[in-house]
């Protein structure tokens, strides 16, 4: 999965904190800086392409909402990226060497249920 330009990871933010579906021209209104309606769309039809979004007709316009959510799509992120190194092992051993003790605690706790589901 390649990762996304700064105004793409905007409207997904945008997208993601908001339930339902928005329109390229609502979307353009909640964006931080001031842009065209024809590139929000434009932008918004990419994510479609990308498989990020997800579309319906609204009047002569497309509506849109997120396939998945921000957490399905950054362990989906994460899943690519680790895929791509030829020495998995050693990236997670970097990764968890990283994380807050409590986020160790957390993760050993996932790891063991993994085991316990039917």
């Amino acid at each position: 999965m390649a990762a996304l330009g700064e105004l793409e990871m905007e409207i997904m933010g945008v997208l993601w904190s908001e339930a339902g579906w928005t329109t390229p021209g609502e979307m353009r209104a909640k964006l931080s800086r001031p842009l065209a309606y024809t590139t929000v769309m434009t932008v918004m039809s990419r994510l479609h392409r990308k498989g990020l979004l997800r579309r319906q007709r609204d009047g002569r316009a497309y509506a849109y909402a997120p396939v998945m959510t921000r957490e399905e799509w950054l362990a989906t992120r994460m899943r690519s990226m680790l895929a791509r190194s030829p020495d998995r092992s050693t990236v997670l051993a970097r990764f968890v060497e990283r994380l807050e003790p409590d986020q160790v605690v957390q993760l050993r706790r996932m790891i063991r249920g993994v085991g316990d589901a039917p």
